[in-house]
């Protein structure tokens, strides 16, 4: 009987030492990709992070919540600037591609496009804060 419980367990053991094997593998290509997409998007965060378009749109969500009497949050997380006023959030989200800019609605997203830092802080801050006209849907 020893025999026996002893060859059961040794195989036992291989088969949770090959299903470690396994875990780990895949765990190191999930890492590598991982890595792989952050190098990939490390241009764009730091664009992000130092453009004046950045100043300027939290200067402007400033402007544009302290008249509509909003308190606008800002936080960086990551590489990720998210801004949340209300019910409303904007993510802008370094990318392999470029920067994506997220809205959401009650964490509902409501739309995404690709992000121009030439283009103007104002309208995005108007877009992501202020409510649209009436008879347009959302």
């Amino acid at each position: 009987m020893g025999y026996l419980d002893n060859l059961e367990n040794s195989l036992k053991n291989l088969e949770t030492a090959d299903e470690r094997a396994a875990e780990s593998r895949h765990d190191a290509r999930r890492r590598e990709t991982e890595r792989a997409q952050l190098q990939a998007a490390a241009p764009f965060a730091e664009q992000l992070k130092h453009s004046p378009f950045t100043g300027e749109l939290l200067s402007e969500a400033t402007r544009i919540g302290h008249r509509l009497r909003t308190k606008v949050h800002m936080v960086w997380l990551g590489d990720t600037l998210r801004l949340d006023a209300r019910e409303r959030r904007l993510e802008l989200q370094p990318t392999a591609q470029g920067i994506v800019a997220l809205f959401l609605v009650n964490g509902e997203e409501v739309s995404r496009r690709m992000l121009d830092l030439g283009g103007s802080p104002a309208d995005l801050a108007r877009e992501f804060l202020e409510p649209p006209p009436a008879g347009s849907s959302e």
